[in-house]
């Protein structure tokens, strides 16, 4: 009897213990169902240990693409029929919009419409590649003399998807552009991002590729996506703690509905 009566008094405590830790169970519950690992987060976590060798290769001419030439000579008068007449903003300032409208545009032959020199194919070269055909082309045509072309694109985008701050699409008018920068364009990527599966899309010639990049490890500067092309998509996927957020599971009013079932049911069959 005395037995008894001991067990009913260690049941109780147990369920006074439970009712009273009930919303300090449940809150190391979600916690623990939402936390991310700091290997998940930093970036570049092996820079001590892995040498880097960046092989850039300069982005191709591709159709559609906007281009801006300018051909110079020591006498800037017999350059002029070469270069078209660029348009000023009403602020007196000429703007990369109005470059735009004027630029070079690649037609779906690969090719362009130049002054004086007329049709000249310009798919799949690089810009110093067509930076030299012109010269030559100038030269041996004694069209100028010692001329120097430059060749800017106008039209360079990416655009920056899924868990970062400010995802949207992104002009850039420099040389080249590479990951790290298209992502701090965006606002970096938020704490819910998966850092180590970062989907590159890219479409060349009609045809396209994926390829995910691990941006927790050095070996992303030795990635041929590492350097991007005009029009990539970047695609952030979220990471395991925020999958389990979206989730049925991982969703704080459910899991509280299910942790107070199951102290209910432990409670009642401790009675």
């Amino acid at each position: 009897m005395q037995e008894l009566v001991f067990i009913q008094l260690d049941l109780h405590k147990i369920e006074f213990f439970l009712m009273k830790n009930k919303i300090s169970l449940l809150a190391i519950l979600l916690t623990v169902c939402s936390c991310s690992t700091k290997k998940e987060v930093l970036l570049f976590q092996n820079t001590n240990s892995i040498p880097v060798k960046i092989d850039y290769q300069a982005p191709k001419i591709q159709v559609n693409d906007i281009l801006s030439i300018q051909v110079s000579t020591l006498q800037p008068e017999l350059a002029a029929p070469y270069n078209l007449i660029p348009l000023s903003s009403s602020n007196g300032g000429v703007q990369i919009e109005n470059l735009k409208l004027q630029g070079y545009l690649v037609n779906p032959e690969g090719k362009i419409n130049f002054p004086v020199l007329g049709s000249i194919t310009v798919l799949d070269k690089t810009t110093q590649e067509l930076e030299e055909l012109l010269q030559t082309t100038l030269i041996k045509g004694n069209h100028l003399l010692s001329p120097i072309v430059n060749i800017r694109l106008l039209n360079g985008k990416v655009t920056v998807l899924g868990e970062v701050i400010k995802p949207g699409t992104y002009n850039y008018s420099d040389q080249n552009i590479n990951i790290i920068q298209a992502l701090g364009m965006a606002g970096d990527i938020s704490i819910k991002g998966n850092r180590k599966e970062v989907l590159v899309i890219r479409e060349v010639a009609g045809a396209r590729s994926y390829t995910k990049l691990d941006l927790t490890q050095t070996e992303v500067f030795n990635s041929d996506f590492y350097y991007l092309k005009n029009n990539d998509i970047i695609l952030v996927n979220p990471n395991g703690a925020r999958i389990k957020n979206a989730g049925y599971i991982g969703d704080p009013g459910t899991l509280l509905g299910v942790a107070s079932v199951l102290l209910s049911m432990i409670i009642l069959l401790t009675r």
